[in-house]
């Protein structure tokens, strides 16, 4: 059980596996009010930064899950690095069927709801993990505006106009869901940029290691068409936040 291989090698050099910059997620742990010995759950934890930060400002213990064995290595060096060891485990599991063994204050899926088959079903997941008057984070792409056609919505990295929601039926479903939005800290462009765009470094840096790699061709590929649907369709139309969460 491991995430794909080129996922892997797109964000290999990531800390943060969002369109967030370090300085938007010290925000989002201030914005929650963080406070020593409150305990966090990060479901799809990727290489672990917001629970290594959030434990070097806050004190907070924390739990990180993730299928990626090259994240969690990364997570581990990370806390190492931080001094945060003690107050942190990550764990090499399916995120979508975790559940704490002790309810959490924060329980966390920052862009991956996939892993409960959309909104709805990952919010079901977290409140398993959370006691009661916790609060939940969920990070989400919304379309900033209405893509005008099927080009804009793949070239912004969408299936389909269906698969996300604008910002205000995203927050209307969040109360139709059942759960009052509490807090949110919105991507920017200079967040969308270091997210992207670093992958693009990353990737030639890769095929300039590994020229004859069975992948090379799809990021080779990948590369040539990657940067302009970027600029021209991904940055204009798509949006990301973090939204907190606490059950009505």
């Amino acid at each position: 059980m491991d995430l794909d291989r080129k996922f892997v090698v797109r964000e290999r050099e990531h800390r943060i596996h969002n369109p967030f910059t370090a300085g938007q997620l010290a925000t989002l742990g201030a914005a929650i009010r963080l406070r020593p010995g409150q305990s966090v759950l990060d479901l799809a934890c990727g290489s672990g930064e917001m629970l290594c930060t959030w434990s070097r400002d806050h004190g907070v213990t924390g739990t990180g899950v993730d299928i990626s064995t090259a994240f969690l290595a990364g997570a581990r060096e990370r806390a190492a690095e931080l001094g945060v060891s003690g107050r942190l485990e990550f764990v090499h599991a399916d995120a979508g069927g975790f559940t704490a063994a002790t309810p959490v204050d924060v329980a966390a899926c920052v862009g991956a709801t996939w892993i409960g088959d959309g909104v709805e079903g990952t919010l079901r997941l977290l409140e398993r993990s959370l006691r009661p008057g916790g609060i939940v984070l969920v990070g989400e792409p919304f379309w900033r505006q209405e893509p005008p056609d099927a080009t804009a919505v793949h070239g912004s990295g969408a299936q389909s106009r269906e698969q996300f929601e604008d910002l205000p039926g995203l927050v209307e479903s969040f109360r139709r869901f059942g759960w009052d939005l509490v807090e949110m800290v919105l991507a920017d462009g200079a967040g969308w940029d270091r997210y992207v765009a670093a992958q693009w470094f990353t990737v030639r840096r890769w095929l300039d290691e590994n020229p004859d790699d069975e992948l090379a061709a799809f990021f080779r590929d990948e590369l040539d068409t990657a940067p302009l649907n970027y600029v021209r369709y991904q940055r204009r139309y798509l949006g990301w936040g973090v939204f907190a969460l606490k059950k009505r």
